[in-house]
């Protein structure tokens, strides 16, 4: 068989032709705020050299994976909002599979590195710029970005190869449900990806709250202002963490268990995957990192204030900025 030529039809869609271009408007406002909400934070980041600290990278980081991943996935739901039949090579499938679970590996592993970046940050500053050098952020970057690859196009690869049994896919977009459209099940397959699951989400996570719970007892003995550092600094990546876990514990377990779900929650809960989380992300880190918070509103103020002078509507005074930027 022809596997460039295998379609497979999405069945994960709710009345979504009679209501077609209602949803269309949606997820194409969605995905225009998804581009220029990471994007403008990663601009800030890169523009600004005080913004040129590892902590910052690895924020830069993780929105470049949201624009990559939103990218992969948008526009083919677009294309399946204006017509009358959902359907999907497998290639293409595939091709979102190994994207989705590659970047959904890397954010975990990019999460546990900004936990230990914190923990030097707070617990050991007189060695921070010795221990978080340049080196070793690019090293930690390759290796968030590299292992997930690695490990994640073994079973693409095998996955390409499949023979394909059944072409209706309970879904709008390629998680792990596509195992179940192959003819047989391979258990080595299986076991194989519960090395990966442990070892891109489970050992990362661990990682994460045992880094965070000594930040949190050492700051506790320390004075007040250590302690409010902790949390301003802390407070985002776990409220991302959280919310990335809650969605990879739904896709990785629920999904992979004989409960059939109706297709109103899944696509409910597909669309807080491609909606939620990559608006999440520069929400938080844009509202509660100060300096980025900063940097926004100076950039707002200055977009601002050049639409005024535009219109004629008003007048732009130099202290404005500066005033500004100090804000």
């Amino acid at each position: 068989m022809d596997y460039n030529l295998t379609y497979i039809t999405l069945d994960g869609y709710v009345e979504v032709y009679k209501y077609r271009y209602l949803y269309f408007v949606i997820m194409f406002t969605a995905y225009i705020l998804i581009i220029c909400s990471n994007s403008m934070i990663v601009h800030l980041i890169c523009c600004h050299r005080n913004l040129h600290e590892p902590m910052y990278i690895y924020i830069a980081a993780l929105l470049l994976n949201s624009l990559v991943y939103s990218t992969t996935v948008y526009p083919k739901i677009l294309i399946d909002f204006l017509s009358e039949k959902q359907v999907i090579s497998y290639p293409v499938c595939l091709f979102q599979w190994f994207t989705y679970y590659t970047l959904g590996g890397s954010e975990f592993w990019l999460l546990s590195v900004m936990a230990y970046d914190r923990y030097v940050s707070i617990c050991k500053p007189l060695q921070y710029p010795l221990i978080m050098n340049k080196t070793k952020v690019t090293g930690f970057l390759a290796l968030a970005w590299l292992v997930p690859f690695c490990q994640t196009i073994v079973p693409a690869g095998i996955n390409a190869n499949k023979k394909l049994c059944h072409f209706i896919f309970k879904g709008i977009m390629c998680n792990s449900l596509v195992y179940r459209l192959h003819c047989v099940t391979s258990r080595a397959l299986n076991i194989y990806g519960l090395f990966v699951f442990v070892n891109l989400v489970i050992l990362p996570v661990l990682f994460i709250l045992f880094t965070y719970s000594r930040i949190f007892i050492i700051t506790y003995r320390s004075g007040r202002e250590v302690r409010k550092k902790a949390l301003q600094t802390c407070l985002p990546h776990l409220l991302v963490l959280i919310n990335f876990s809650c969605f990879s514990v739904y896709d990785v377990l629920l999904l992979r268990m004989e409960t059939e779900f109706s297709k109103t929650v899944r696509f409910i809960m597909t669309l807080q995957v491609i909606l939620y989380h990559p608006l999440f992300n520069p929400i938080i880190y844009g509202l509660k990192m100060t300096e980025i918070s900063k940097h926004l509103k100076r950039l707002f103020w200055v977009t601002w204030s050049l639409s005024q002078l535009l219109t004629g509507e008003g007048e732009v005074h130099p202290g404005h900025f500066a005033s500004s930027s100090q804000g």
